[in-house]
Formats: C-alpha cells, structure tokens, sequence
C-alpha cells in the first residue's frame, strides 16, 4: 500500500488521505492490514510519523483526516470534539427509507463486543446520536444516500439506515449482507481549522466497487 499515492491533502497541520476499505485505523497492532505502521511515509521531513484525529471502520473508505504533530492533534481533537468538522458519507442501501430524506434521531449503545468488534444498537439508555439523510439516486432495489452524521458515534451511520429499513450493502454486521465490500464512503470532510482562512474542504474519489454501482455521481 502506498499512502503517498492516497494523498489528497498536506498543509503544515494536517494531511487527508483517502483510506482504503478492508483497512483498519486502530487497535490490531500486528494485522497485516493495518495502516498505522505505514504512515511513517508520510512524515514529510518532521520527526514522528502523523496520528488519525478520527476513526473510520475498516470497511468504510474515503477521507481521513491525520495529525502532523502533536499540537496538530490536540487542536485538530478540539475541532472534532466541538462538532466543527462537517463529514459527508456516501452510501448504497439495499431497498430504500421511508422518506426521500430526513433525520434519524436515536441513541446507540454498546451491547456487545468481541473480537471482531463492538456491536451498537438503538437504545434510549445509549448516547444521543443524531443523522441527517437524503437520497440521491436509486438503482435495482438499492438507494444512494448522502449521510451527514451531527454526532460521531461508533458505527452510527450503518445503525441509523438499518434502522430506516436500508441497511447498508456489503453490511455484516447490521444487515446480514456478505456481499462484496462495505458500500459506505466519507466523501467529503470540511474543517474550519484556520480562523482568518476559508474552511478546508477535501474531497475523495469512489473506489472501484462503489463506482462500478453508482452510475454518474
């Protein structure tokens, strides 16, 4: 894997890269498909390699947003900690929601965990989790949606559209589907990082799978 060739975004704070599905973040130090041990690579001439400010699953795709060094972090935390970042995904669902487009307004809990991960459900007991949706396309009994989650819990947006009817395709864990990959990509991620500049947006290209799927986003 070279990251260096995933690169869409380097400025003295902060990088973007467009991760990778099957990949993981965190955690699973010794997997063979870990990216941390690879971003060494991208250290660009400082000291210690950049740090994830941010987690996506190992299936979901799309932009990531790194630290280059440990002030970058802190405030790059602060910034997703205060819900400055906005994120957008891209899904494909099998079937459709009830609405064209809508809010999901229901609060996850972890109700198992092993080690092929956590397990979340809807629960009023759990953390508040909020998901803004709207469909942008539909092909052969599946929807193409746009997801902008307000919170940022574990595995929110594949319990929020398993929970419209629509689970996301390619979904083990929240829709049974063993089909091919995981069709959930973040898109886009915009980030008010400095206060005297325009926000930074970053845009990532569909993988393969997802573009073989979605005919002309």
């Amino acid at each position: 894997m070279n990251l260096m060739e995933r690169l869409l975004y380097r400025d003295g704070l902060m990088l973007v890269i467009d991760k990778p599905t099957g990949w993981v973040v965190h955690g699973l130090v010794n997997a063979s498909n870990n990216l941390e041990p690879l971003f060494s690579a991208l250290r660009f001439g400082l000291p210690r390699p950049p740090s994830p400010v941010h987690r996506l699953d190992r299936g979901t795709s799309g932009c990531l947003v790194l630290g280059r060094h440990p002030k970058a972090v802190r405030r790059l935390n602060r910034l997703f900690a205060d819900h400055g970042v906005e994120k957008r995904y891209w899904a494909l669902v099998r079937g459709q929601p009830p609405e064209a487009q809508g809010t999901v307004d229901r609060p996850l809990l972890e109700i198992s965990q092993s080690r092929s991960g956590l397990t979340m459900a809807i629960d009023p007991g759990g953390q508040a989790a909020v998901t803004h949706y709207r469909t942008l396309g539909q092909i052969e009994g599946m929807t193409w949606l746009e997801l902008i989650p307000v919170t940022g819990r574990t595995h929110q947006l594949r319990v929020h559209c398993q929970s419209l009817g629509c689970p996301v395709a390619g979904d083990y864990r929240y829709g049974s589907d063993t089909r091919g990959p995981l069709c959930l990509h973040a898109r886009q991620i915009t980030l008010p990082l400095y206060p005297n500049r325009p926000p930074i947006t970053v845009t990532a290209p569909l993988p393969s799978h997802l573009e073989k799927m979605i005919p002309g986003p």
